[in-house]
């Protein structure tokens, strides 16, 4: 085993000790944990958050949470301990870490365990992993770059995959300015598609563009944005929508969508909306859960990122020690692209 050089045992960490305010996120100070057989440690220089970070906090979040957790899916850093008969990493290799610890490729298992929520998060200074969890980050991006990616760009990602593939030329509708749309765009462009996007504010809707967004629509001055969207490819429809919203968008994404494409569903940014009936979607779109995805597809992804050399949008970065701030600052809702605390 290779030894950690950092001389100080311990580390800082936040937990959340209780749903219900982000003031219930607590620092605490542990021990640096040491590494095992097929294990190593990570000295984490980043993190990023996710909506799903904030609905957890007011306990809203649909999926399970155990308490008293390290928060945080998403984080990024250095291996500066490996354990005996590890192979796949050394020290020194600028790592980030899968979203969950069962989906290494392949279909999505029955039970899979994100961090964050059933397991400690990324927002502390040290992390053990088993390698098999971590991918290598672009050479070209820095930490707080990388910590974007685990959540928002694979979950874009495999929103632009799957099993009804998309050509050149074919159009993507994203939703809003999030974590998700930004790297939809970015990622579509890429792979030579055609977007469309929707957000609140003519601010916003330039950026958009400037990521490469043809055509961006208010959604706030066009509510009936769906059929705006259709109208815009001559009345073809979209090829994908890539859904973030929840019930209160889900009915403008069927009306954007062609018939036979595919909704991408991900978000739950909101809780009500007209009610969806049988035939709401019959005879109009194939819907796919998009669950974030696999160690494969965040490892495929990076490969075209390096290629292309291209840069994740970050808004805001937060020192580790202003981590409330982060969150508060997410739940504002003001942000364009993803927001990152650094723990360098």
């Amino acid at each position: 085993m290779t030894a950690d050089q950092n001389s100080n045992k311990t580390m800082r960490s936040y937990r959340l000790k209780d749903t219900g305010s982000i003031d219930n996120l607590n620092l605490v100070t542990e021990d640096i944990p040491s590494v095992q057989r097929g294990e190593v440690l990570v000295r984490v220089k980043a993190s990023a958050l996710n909506y799903r970070d904030l609905a957890m906090i007011y306990g809203d979040y649909p999926g399970e949470i155990h308490n008293n957790l390290i928060p945080l899916s998403d984080g990024a850093g250095e291996i500066v301990a490996v354990g005996e008969g590890v192979r796949r990493f050394q020290v020194g290799d600028r790592v980030a870490g899968n979203f969950t610890r069962e989906w290494f490729g392949g279909k999505r298992p029955d039970y899979i365990e994100p961090y964050g929520s059933h397991s400690d998060g990324w927002l502390t200074e040290y992390k053990v992993l088993n390698p098999e969890l971590l991918v290598s980050i672009p050479s070209h991006l820095t930490y707080e770059q990388a910590a974007t990616l685990p959540c928002a760009a694979v979950t874009a990602w495999n929103a632009l995959h799957g099993p009804q593939p998309l050509s050149a030329g074919d159009t993507v509708l994203t939703l809003g300015s999030g974590g998700v749309s930004v790297f939809a765009i970015q990622l579509a462009k890429l792979l030579g598609l055609n977007v469309i996007a929707t957000t609140s504010s003519d601010r916003k809707a330039e950026k958009l563009k400037a990521l490469g967004a043809e055509k961006v629509i208010n959604y706030k001055t066009t509510p009936n944005w769906g059929e705006v969207a259709k109208d815009l490819t001559d009345g073809r429809g979209v090829n994908r929508v890539v859904e973030v919203g929840g019930p209160a968008t889900i009915h403008q994404s069927l009306q954007a969508i062609a018939p036979g494409n595919e909704l991408a569903l991900i978000g739950v940014l909101t809780k009500t909306g007209d009610k969806i009936g049988y035939f709401d979607l019959f005879g109009k779109a194939s819907t796919r859960t998009i669950g974030v995805g696999s160690r494969s597809d965040f490892e495929a992804m990076n490969r075209v990122i390096e290629d292309k050399a291209l840069a994740p949008v970050v808004d805001s970065v937060f020192p580790f020690e202003e981590a409330k701030k982060a969150y508060e600052y997410l739940e504002s809702q003001t942000f364009f692209g993803k927001i990152v605390i650094s723990h360098q």
